[in-house]
């Protein structure tokens, strides 16, 4: 499955060239675990090809990050939120994360933005702490451009070995998917057993 889903997002990068950079982005930064890694190194090795242009991949890819981080966000603010203040334990957890944010929120999701698997989870947490919309966009933009310019730059690079890095991201991606199903398969059942407190 795990291989088969690389290959899929290979396959589209391949065909559709910056709409599939775009929507790829969108949709692992949405939480649907689409590794960005393999998105932009494999866009990147398309730079090398003269198929792509460097520079439009990464503002396309990391355009596509900030819509799906948009998503994210807006879950967490409109939906997780209010089943998690069922109890009163939960609307201190609440509280927590809204004190947590405040403090340290805005550099917090700057720096997870280049963080693998993490990067993907941290708009939920921000949405829910009621993070403002504008300071939460500019951090998460500001996060996400230089993780997707050293991806491409890596897939550039590798250009002419691909065959060896085509390996490497197979794994690579492979990893990324394992750890970000774990991860939100935990986050599932923490919010359930939250709710049912």
């Amino acid at each position: 499955m795990l291989s088969s889903l690389a290959h899929w997002v290979q396959d589209q990068v391949a065909a559709n060239g910056l709409q599939a950079v775009f929507w790829l982005n969108l949709l692992g930064s949405a939480c649907i675990p689409i590794p960005s890694e393999v998105t932009m190194i494999y866009a990147g090795y398309l730079v090398s090809q003269g198929q792509l242009v460097l520079w439009q991949v990464v503002v396309v890819g990391t355009l596509g990050s900030l819509v799906g981080s948009w998503i994210a966000w807006a879950a967490g603010w409109y939906g997780v939120d209010s089943l998690l203040v069922r109890s009163e334990h939960s609307r201190s957890q609440m509280r927590h994360a809204h004190e947590w944010f405040e403090r340290y929120g805005a550099m917090t999701v700057f720096l997870t933005r280049m963080v693998p698997v993490v990067r993907t989870f941290i708009s939920l947490p921000a949405g829910i702490a009621r993070m403002p919309f504008v300071r939460f966009s500019i951090y998460t933009f500001a996060g996400c451009l230089p993780w997707c310019l050293l991806l491409a730059v890596i897939g550039d690079q590798a250009g002419t070995n691909w065959d060896e890095w085509h390996r490497r991201i197979g794994y690579v991606g492979y990893a990324a998917v394992a750890v970000v199903l774990a991860a939100g398969a935990a986050w599932l059942l923490r919010r359930r057993r939250q709710a049912q407190v």
